[in-house]
């Protein structure tokens, strides 16, 4: 296992290589950068003064080196619509997107499950027709679309569940607080319940085909076939034999799912007023704080990248072949 690991760390590497190169590199088609860290009416000798303040009048592969040196350091610099470190807005951001991301993980991996076996140990019947043009149902509605819609019928109109609000949980407890956090998790959970569900509805239907094609391939397979001839009552064979192959592929799809889904919270966030990451880089975006998306890119990046070689690990874990390839 650790030489697996130490075989992929020189890939993480060279993609964290990439995204950086990417954002440097988007930086600079816009022109001349100095000019986002000045005001309209500025003077040409301010403009000159910042430009060599900030160092963008150096070659581009020092600039380049300088945004790497500063990017070990944490320092990516000020935002230029919180007017304060760009590192430390999305610190004060993060959590409240890893608990919307981590929650909808949850809905996605943990609903799609028994959704996909049961669907797929009635197959052809007419529950698992019903189930599956529920999936294709879920899989071409809009996570913003579905968002308006909760709100409206769920929110508005039976007032079921609360519009929009944060209550915090991992916060509290990154500052030592967990006697707060713990009391705040219900809450917390009761807030979550719309945007996670429509930043989740679109993986947990496609998580739910993918597990029920998977349970399918694996019902037919010999060792199955073996274990009902012995006897063993079909939860036994489902549950002890079947489910450790069949989980397989949506192991393997965990680490994209957090990607994706960092990706689209950015919407469900602004929709709910969710106050996390995503709606963060839309007011950085919207307000041209060039150093908060940039910094924002290569936080997410980092960790999706991080996720995926997690995710790798406990693959490789799962299936013991992959070690050598």
């Amino acid at each position: 296992m650790l030489t697996y690991i130490l075989r992929r760390l020189p890939q993480t590497i060279l993609v964290i290589f990439g995204v950086t190169l990417i954002t440097f590199i988007a930086l600079q088609i816009g022109g001349d950068p100095t000019y986002l860290f000045v005001s309209e009416r500025a003077s040409a000798e301010e403009i000159i003064a910042t430009r060599i303040k900030l160092g963008f009048d150096k070659p581009l592969h020092v600039q380049y080196l300088n945004y790497l040196l500063n990017l070990i350091k944490l320092d990516f610099g000020d935002s230029l619509y919180f007017r304060q470190s760009a590192m430390t807005v999305i610190l004060e951001a993060l959590p409240a997107t890893i608990e919307l991301t981590l929650f909808s993980m949850c809905i996605a991996v943990f609903g799609a499950i028994p959704f996909g076996i049961f669907a797929a140990i009635n197959r052809g019947k007419w529950i698992d027709g019903t189930l599956m043009a529920i999936a294709m149902l879920g899989q071409s509605i809009p996570s913003f679309w579905l968002g308006i819609m909760s709100i409206l019928y769920l929110s508005l109109n039976i007032s079921w569940l609360p519009i929009s609000g944060h209550v915090p949980f991992l916060m509290p407890i990154l500052r030592g607080d967990f006697l707060e956090g713990i009391k705040n998790f219900p809450t917390t959970c009761l807030y979550l319940i719309l945007p996670s569900f429509a930043v989740a509805f679109y993986s947990l239907s496609r998580n739910a085909r993918l597990v029920r094609s998977s349970m399918l391939e694996v019902l037919s397979q010999d060792y199955v076939r073996t274990a009902r001839a012995k006897g063993l009552s079909e939860y036994s064979v489902i549950m002890k034999h079947a489910m450790r192959n069949a989980w397989l592929p949506v192991v393997t799809i965990i680490g994209l799912e957090f990607g994706f889904m960092l990706s689209g919270v950015v919407v469900v966030e602004v929709v709910f007023a969710w106050p996390g990451l995503g709606r963060t880089v839309f007011d950085a975006i919207a307000n041209r704080d060039i150093p908060l998306v940039q910094a924002s890119v290569v936080v997410i990046a980092i960790l999706v990248i991080l996720i995926n070689l997690i995710t790798d690990i406990i693959y490789a874990k799962l299936d013991p072949r992959i070690r050598l390839s």
